[in-house]
């Protein structure tokens, strides 16, 4: 299960870093796990911040169905 997290966020790291970086770069694997670490980040963030109200709007809109 974490295996497949980590490889998700891998490909989408090196989706990014290949615009930046040529992906025959020597220094392209250090870049992508430091954008591995900034989506990681964000995706923390935004699941720490996430308010309330959404949540509760969400799980109405579920309960109507």
């Amino acid at each position: 299960m974490i295996s497949w997290i980590v490889r998700l966020l891998m490909i989408a790291a090196g989706a990014v870093t290949g615009w930046v970086v040529a992906e025959d770069a020597p220094n392209f694997g250090i870049i992508q796990v430091m954008v591995a670490l900034l989506l990681l980040t964000l995706i923390v963030g935004v699941l720490a911040f996430w308010p309330s109200n959404w949540t509760a709007r969400l799980n109405g809109l579920q309960r109507s169905r």
